[in-house]
């Protein structure tokens, strides 16, 4: 499957094998090379990629360091910290060793990078969990940085691993992409006291007629922040003493998609003006309400509103 431009894979091969640019070690923090993934790499490939990796050594569990690759086709192992010298592991070192070692990669400009069962061998951590971590690794990674890795293969030695890989990576990563990335859709609204008025603005585009300022929530951004900005964006107006007052859910609030919103009761002062995104804007008495056109389900909005305002 492809996520942008990077092909994510699941195999059943040897990773010592390979000819990807930089295949994955799933080391200790000090650099030794002993049994598992470690000692076939360093059989493989030769001594020297244990040598060179104990002088890059110790670093902290979770970080991730590049070595040569001795003889072997790939032309860099990156050694992924998941455990300390007492051989343990848990979700937040693989997780953290695996997203270090798709930094490393990209550093090392390369464009295909193989990956083992991180935390699965002498760290005992569960197959399908690792899995996991790492496809929700790769999906942040991607959406996040600004990657040139063209490939991520996950390499698995033996035919139970690779059915777990490929549940637990591929079907997964499918998952989300093709469902949950399909909505729903996360909005705020703001009902902006001011004046002894609420802000309404005239929609612009479809669907028309008069709205809460509001909008979509960007990735990586809170509640919070979305509906500040998105009031900033709309009316011009800073708006303070935010609190929330209702997530709204219905299926059918939104004709265009399924969006899950949730309404801020917020005071400012000043003129507002209307934003590049809106038509028209103006201030409502609580009274005249009911007498306009309002898109969205935001009459509901409001009628819910006005009784809290009745009751409170």
């Amino acid at each position: 499957m492809k996520i942008k431009n990077c092909e994510i894979r699941v195999i059943r091969q040897d990773i010592t094998e390979l000819s990807a640019d930089a295949i994955v070690n799933a080391a200790n923090n000090q650099g030794f090379m002993g049994g598992g993934v470690a000692g076939a790499i360093k059989k493989k490939g030769g001594k020297i990629i244990e040598e060179e990796a104990v002088k890059k050594c110790p670093i902290q569990v979770g970080e991730a360091v590049f070595t040569t690759a001795g003889s072997l086709k790939a032309k860099y192992v990156i050694h992924a910290a998941t455990m300390d010298m007492s051989f343990k592991t848990g979700e937040t070192r693989i997780r953290d060793s695996f997203r270090n070692s798709l930094k490393v990669a990209d550093e090392l400009g390369v464009k295909s990078v193989a990956f083992p069962a991180l935390g699965c061998g002498t760290g005992a951590f569960p197959l399908l969990a690792s899995a996991k971590i790492m496809a929700q690794e790769i999906w942040r990674y991607l959406r996040e940085e600004k990657s040139n890795i063209q490939e991520i293969t996950f390499c698995l030695f033996d035919q139970e691993a690779y059915d777990i890989f490929e549940q637990g990576v591929i079907k997964y990563l499918e998952h989300i992409l093709y469902k949950l990335q399909n909505g729903p859709f996360s909005t705020v609204d703001a009902i902006i006291e001011i004046n002894g008025g609420i802000v309404l603005i005239e929609r612009k585009n479809p669907p028309f007629g008069w709205a809460l300022p509001g909008g979509f929530v960007d990735y990586g951004e809170s509640l919070e922040k979305a509906v500040v900005r998105e009031a900033k964006e709309e009316t011009g107006l800073d708006i303070k003493g935010i609190k929330q007052f209702h997530t709204y859910s219905d299926p059918g609030r939104d004709p265009r998609f399924h969006t899950i919103g949730t309404v801020y009761i917020a005071q400012a002062e000043g003129k507002p003006e209307a934003g590049d995104d809106a038509g028209d804007l103006k201030i409502v008495k609580l009274s005249e309400i009911k007498d306009l056109n309002l898109a969205f389900d935001h009459g509901k909005i409001l009628t819910d509103y006005l009784k809290y305002k009745e009751t409170s």
